[in-house]
């Protein structure tokens, strides 16, 4: 037979779960208005809300572990620092061009169509993604350019100047 106290835990434990995850809808639903905002393209609006919503099952999994007693929350902060650690540093450089573009989406600095030169390379950007930015030469190629290397410069935005002004004065 159940008792009342792990009943009313069950409760609390479903009770936490649906709350946490209407906030993370509703974080998820403001950073992809955000990005909408910003011109983001539609993949990248869609990695995004799928990597806040792995986020959300990991950190709902860990909270269960420590919570029902199958683990300590100092095991849990030590393998999440030891983890985390190992992932930063393989994923260094991507983690690196993904910042950058978030960086380059929400400063306006660079939009779709906008007429760009980059180190030789001049054209019209035609995808801006997490990692990477394409522009379409004059002559048809497409230069894939990394987002860290665009948000370092000295990137040449021939399209986008009075937009870019706009903002210095404020």
């Amino acid at each position: 037979m159940v008792d009342n106290g792990t009943i009313v835990f069950v409760a609390e434990l479903g009770a936490v779960i649906a709350g946490s995850w209407l906030v993370s809808e509703l974080l998820i639903r403001l950073i992809t208005r955000g990005a909408k905002r910003a011109g983001a393209s539609a993949d990248l609006i869609r990695n995004v809300r799928e990597g806040l919503s792995i986020l959300w099952v990991v950190f709902v999994a860990a909270w269960l572990i420590i919570v029902t007693g199958l683990g300590s929350i100092f095991s849990f902060l030590t393998l999440s620092g030891i983890a985390g650690l190992a992932i930063s540093l393989a994923l260094q450089n991507t983690l690196s061009n993904i910042i950058s573009g978030i960086l380059i989406l929400s400063d306006g600095v660079l939009r779709l169509h906008d007429s760009v030169e980059y180190s030789g390379v001049k054209g019209r950007v035609v995808k801006i993604g997490l990692r990477a930015t394409w522009v379409k030469t004059d002559s048809g190629d497409i230069a894939i350019i990394s987002n860290n290397y665009l948000a370092n410069g000295p990137l040449v935005n021939f399209t986008a100047s009075e937009r870019l002004e706009r903002k210095l004065r404020l």
